[in-house]
This record gives structure tokens, sequence and C-alpha cells, in this order.
């Protein structure tokens, strides 16, 4: 009998906590063309009206984060079965002039087809390379360029999270799949490498790098060679540890 008052007492005591708001952001990254590149969708309403953000939203009550992630990526980036992790929590208490509002970010990782492939014709949706101002995984904000190479003006602490993520991979990128993401199912080993060199913003010397590969047990030979070009086809190999979406 104590322990249910007690319950019952604790439980009334709720409503006399301010609540944050919850949001997720998304970072969708993919690397080619020797550059990292994410999108950002054009803010409508204030706060931050005309300015640029990563996809986003308010976590729904009967969803879980990872839900409402998926969700907001499928909503303003047209993309599902998407490598999808968690990255980071952002509550800084002003980082929204609206209200208390806490974001999980998450990060999203896809192949240069699929990203190519995002409806980008209107004007709410843009692709925009990275430039990264800092070295290894030092960390730190990052710009978003324009077709013009000019920076964008970004919403929120949306330039803090998006070099999280860059930080993030460069991490992750010698210990976990995250870098096989970034390349369609079957791949060159020059592929496999430009991504890491892409990723990392620094040239790899190319025997020791297809070394280590091979020897990783991470890669596997599919038999099967490149179409279609105008040098000798090399070898395709797939990933072992890549995630099945």
């Amino acid at each position: 009998m104590t322990a249910s008052l007690s319950n019952h007492t604790s439980d009334s005591h709720l409503g006399l906590y301010e609540r944050p708001a919850v949001t997720v952001d998304v970072v969708l990254l993919s690397a080619f063309d020797s550059a990292l590149w994410t999108l950002v969708v054009r803010r409508l309403e204030p706060p931050f009206r005309n300015r640029w953000a990563l996809p986003g939203g308010f976590v729904r009550v009967e969803e879980s984060l990872d839900q409402a992630a998926a969700r907001v990526l499928a909503e303003k980036a047209g993309l599902d079965s998407v490598f999808l992790e968690q990255l980071y929590t952002f509550g800084e208490l002003d980082r929204d002039p609206r209200t208390r509002v806490i974001t999980v970010a998450y990060y999203a990782l896809v192949h240069q087809a699929r990203f190519e492939a995002v409806d980008t014709t209107g004007e709410t949706r843009i692709v925009g390379r990275l430039s990264v101002p800092w070295e290894g995984e030092t960390g730190g904000a990052v710009d978003v360029l324009n077709d013009s190479g000019r920076p964008l003006d970004i919403a929120f602490d949306h330039d803090s999270i998006l070099g999280m993520a860059v930080k993030r991979l460069r991490g992750k990128l010698d210990y976990a799949p995250v870098g096989y993401q970034l390349l369609p199912g079957r791949f060159t080993l020059r592929q496999l490498q430009t991504v890491h060199e892409t990723v990392l913003d620094r040239p790899l010397n190319k025997d020791s790098f297809r070394r280590r590969m091979l020897a990783s047990g991470d890669l596997e030979a599919t038999g099967a060679r490149q179409r279609g070009v105008d040098h000798r086809p090399a070898e395709l190999y797939r990933s072992r540890r890549r995630s099945a979406l």
C-alpha cells in the first residue's frame, strides 16, 4: 500500500515540470567527385526563415526516435531503406529561439546513385558540398557550399551537427563498415580507396591501402569485372560486413 501511494504521488508531480520538445535531424551524406555532399531544405517559416536546415522534425508521441528519423528522411528526402545511425544529442539552451528543444541527430549514408535520385528540382531542397575547415577528428562546424562555391546560411546549430557527422564518419572508417554504405553493392578497390580519401580529405598509399583492405577479411571477390570502361576492367568486390539495407 505504501509503495502504491508513493508511486501515485510521484506520478501526480509529473505535470509540475516543464517538458522540452524533442526533434530529430538527419545528416544525409554521400561521397563522390572528391567531396562529401549533403541535402539541406529551405525553412519556409520562422525561426530562420529562408535559411537552410537539415531534414528534421518533431518526434511524435507514438513513435520511437529511430522511427521518427526514418519518417523524416522519407518525407523530406524521399528515401527509405537507408543506413541510418544515431549520431549525437544536441541540447544547448539557446539552440532554438522558440522554446527548449533537444534534438537527437542521425546520419544516413547512401552511394552516389541513390543520392542523385533525390528530387531537388524545386526551390526547397538542394544538394550542397561540405567544406571542412579542420583536419582529422578535430571537430567543429562545417560549411555547406552551393553550386557557386558560396557558403549557405545554415539554420540553428546544424553546421555543428554536420561537423559531428563528419568527425564520426572519419573516426569509424577504419573499424566499422560505414565506408561501404557510400558505395554500390559491387565496387572496385580504386572506388573504395577514393571513398576513404574523400572522407578523410587526404591521399592514401595505393599499395598499402589495398593490402590492408584485402587482409581485413571484409572483402569478397565477385568474379566479375567492370564493364564499359576505356581501360583494363578492374575486379569487382562486395563487402561481407555491409548492412543489409
